[in-house]
């Protein structure tokens, strides 16, 4: 989930839209109280930040977010007009991970968008992913049902992982043969949906959370 703060109201609307449309649930906030009430609610994957804001602006949101431990993780992009030396210079100290002025294109933010995702589920600190009874431990590679040991072949544990580390995220196919096939294959992203039919297959109920999003890809959607 990405989420989007923007006050300009047809600015906002269009970067939601084709990161919808690329597929990215996104969500858009005019402000900061918008963003902060649905936050708690469910926390993001990645967050995109206007500096100009009414109320508090985005550098005032990015201290919040990099000040408490359960959000300090989740990566930044600041999205503003301002394109000086001095505010990118203090966005970027204040943790911000990256950095686009505007006007700005829509491919490029996507494409940046997508960079960050990847960059931070390959660096996932997480070593145990779990829903429900659905354990998957990647350093003891080991994938378990109810207490059950399932077992998968290296890409099928690889999908699995990368698609429940990006829970709530859809990756289209093109993404997931990047991240674990390397650019050499020539299979196709055919095989991506021969993987994914016989993980479904091995994980038995919990097959069911894989989730197809027709013409783009796929979504662990949990419990």
């Amino acid at each position: 989930m990405i989420y989007y703060v923007e006050d300009d109201n047809n600015i906002r609307d269009l970067v939601v839209y084709t990161l919808n449309q690329s597929g990215f649930e996104t969500l858009g906030f005019r402000n900061a109280d918008e963003f902060y009430a649905t936050s708690k609610k469910q926390s993001p994957d990645l967050v995109l930040l206007d500096i100009m804001l009414p109320g508090d602006d985005g550098l005032s949101i990015l201290k919040v977010l990099k000040a408490n431990k359960k959000t300090a993780t989740i990566p930044v992009i600041m999205v503003t007009a301002r394109g000086t030396e001095y505010d990118k210079v203090i966005g970027l100290d204040l943790g911000a991970d990256d950095y686009i002025a505007k006007p700005f294109g829509m491919m490029e933010l996507v494409a940046r968008v997508r960079a960050m995702l990847r960059r931070t589920s390959l660096n996932s600190p997480s070593e145990v992913l779990k829903e429900g009874e659905l354990v998957v431990d990647r350093q003891k590679h080991i994938v378990t049902v109810d207490n059950k040991n399932i077992t998968l072949t290296l890409k099928e544990f690889e999908l699995l992982y990368l698609l429940m580390a990006n829970r709530g995220a859809v990756l289209t196919r093109e993404h997931i043969l990047e991240s674990i096939w390397d650019y050499s294959y020539d299979g196709g992203t055919r095989t991506v949906d021969v993987h994914i039919t016989m993980l479904r297959q091995k994980l038995g109920e919990y097959g069911s959370l894989i989730e197809t999003v027709r013409g783009v890809g796929y979504r662990f959607g949990g419990l």
